[in-house]
């Protein structure tokens, strides 16, 4: 029996960030996912095109001061998590992962799930940045995609 989409998309999620082994990222579980949703309930996107979920993407939307001591480098993603505010103003939103099936890739979903994402936290906070750090060149190419379809300045932290 072949995998479900479901395995298949945490297969992709081991393989593209390996977070098991960098204790630096942000290990998402159940738990992550439920403190991501009292930061905003649209920071946990998902696709499912009928036979399980196809595409997720994580943003976390954050304040300008932890964006820029994590792209210095001065804080790790699990940090710029654990130090997020819940009920705070966020100005900055951070693309933190994009995951697509391959034979779900270049049509537009994980663009579209940010975008609608973003769209939904600026209705309650005054959002002037988006920041990533990049683990391929397509997730570059995404992020500033998104970036500029959102009219708001890309900011990048430099790769491991």
């Amino acid at each position: 029996m072949p995998p479900t989409n479901l395995e298949r998309m945490i297969q992709l999620a081991e393989d593209v960030f390996a977070v098991k082994n960098d204790p630096d990222q942000l290990d998402v579980d159940q738990e992550v996912i439920e403190q991501l949703h009292r930061i905003h309930p649209a920071t946990v996107s998902e696709y499912d095109d009928g036979n399980g979920p196809v595409a997720w993407v994580l943003i976390i939307p954050t304040t300008s001061e932890l964006m820029y001591k994590f792209l210095e480098k001065e804080i790790t993603e699990l940090e710029l998590f654990r130090q997020t505010p819940q009920g705070a103003s966020y100005d900055s939103v951070y693309l933190c992962s994009a995951l697509v099936l391959p034979e779900y890739r270049r049509k537009g979903i994980a663009s579209q799930l940010s975008l609608k994402a973003i769209e939904s936290i600026r209705k309650e906070h005054p959002i002037k940045s988006i920041f990533v750090w990049p683990f391929s060149n397509e997730g570059d190419l995404g992020a500033q995609a998104v970036a500029d379809a959102a009219g708001l300045p890309l900011l990048k932290r430099q790769s491991h």
